[in-house]
C-alpha cells in the first residue's frame, strides 16, 4: 500500500471564492495574538491578585495571577480569540453553503434545510 500519493483533481473546476468569503479571510489576517480563557479584574478589597486569567486545562479550571500590564495584553488576546472563532464559524457556514449550491451531490427527496447545513 502506498501513502502520500498526489491527490487527483476534482472533476470540475473549484468554485471561485465568494467576495464575502475573501473579506472574512482578510479579517483573519488582521487578528493579533490570541488566547483562550477569561480575564477579569477583582473588586477592590477582594483577596488575591487584582488581575486574574482563568482557563480550562484537562477539564479543570486553572487560575493565574497577572500584573496590570499582563492583564491588558491578555484581555486583548482573549478578545481576539473570540473574534477568530466568530470569523471561522462564518467561514465554515459560507463554505457549506457554497459547497451544496455548486458541487453536484446525491439526489435527495427534500432539499437540505438551513438548520441541517448549519447556516442558522
Amino acid at each position: 500500500m502506498r501513502f502520500n500519493l498526489p491527490m487527483k483533481k476534482a472533476a470540475g473546476p473549484q468554485p471561485r471564492l465568494a467576495p464575502d468569503y475573501r473579506q472574512l479571510q482578510r479579517q483573519l489576517g488582521k487578528i493579533g495574538y490570541v488566547s483562550q480563557g477569561s480575564v477579569f479584574e477583582r473588586a477592590p478589597g477582594q483577596q488575591g491578585s487584582p488581575y486574574v486569567w482563568t482557563r480550562k486545562v484537562a477539564a479543570k479550571t486553572v487560575t493565574v495571577a497577572l500584573s496590570q500590564e499582563q492583564y491588558h495584553w491578555l484581555r486583548q488576546a482573549v478578545a481576539n480569540q473570540r473574534e477568530l472563532e466568530r470569523i471561522v464559524q462564518q467561514m465554515q457556514a459560507r463554505s457549506r453553503q457554497i459547497l451544496f449550491e455548486n458541487v453536484p451531490g446525491v439526489v435527495r427527496r427534500k432539499r437540505l434545510g438551513k438548520k441541517v447545513l448549519g447556516l442558522i
